[in-house]
């Protein structure tokens, strides 16, 4: 009897401090879930660079070969290459159809056609289309400073 008291005391015990949630011990405001990006939090001063020129993206038979400034093309990466742009300048391309945007680093040369100005990879394009079956988007082209 004497063992059987302490224990149940102590199952009582936890199971009280266990029916407390994060949610009333900090006074209605639990902090277990709150995640903030960086980018979401920090003002970013943006240039327009270029609006209503196209964008495309890479073929996947890309992947794994070196770019022009020497990193190896990942298609799951956001990156892109430009005509111009030093390579490490990071540039937001925002779809102007839907307003989706994304931010992405400059790490090799292209596109190779007069009528497309930045080649994004293909995750960084998937993110700010509204169709997947289409291979270019109006975008506007602004650097990240």
């Amino acid at each position: 009897m004497k063992k059987v008291l302490p224990l149940t005391f102590l199952l009582l015990v936890v199971f009280v401090l266990s029916s407390f949630s994060a949610h009333t011990v900090f006074g209605g405001h639990s902090t277990a879930f709150v995640v903030n990006r960086v980018s979401d939090t920090v003002s970013q001063n943006l240039t327009v660079y270029k609006t209503d020129v196209v964008a495309t993206y890479y073929h996947d038979k890309f992947n794994g070969r070196k770019t022009s400034s020497g990193e190896r093309f990942d298609n799951a990466k956001y990156t892109a290459a430009h005509k111009s742009l030093p390579f490490g300048t990071q540039v937001r391309v925002t779809n102007l159809t839907n307003g989706k945007y994304v931010d992405v680093t400059v790490n090799d040369r292209g596109p190779f056609s007069k009528k497309l100005e930045i080649d994004l990879t293909k995750k960084a394009f998937m993110e700010i289309t509204g169709n997947k079956n289409y291979g270019t988007l109006k975008v506007k082209i602004e650097i990240i400073e």
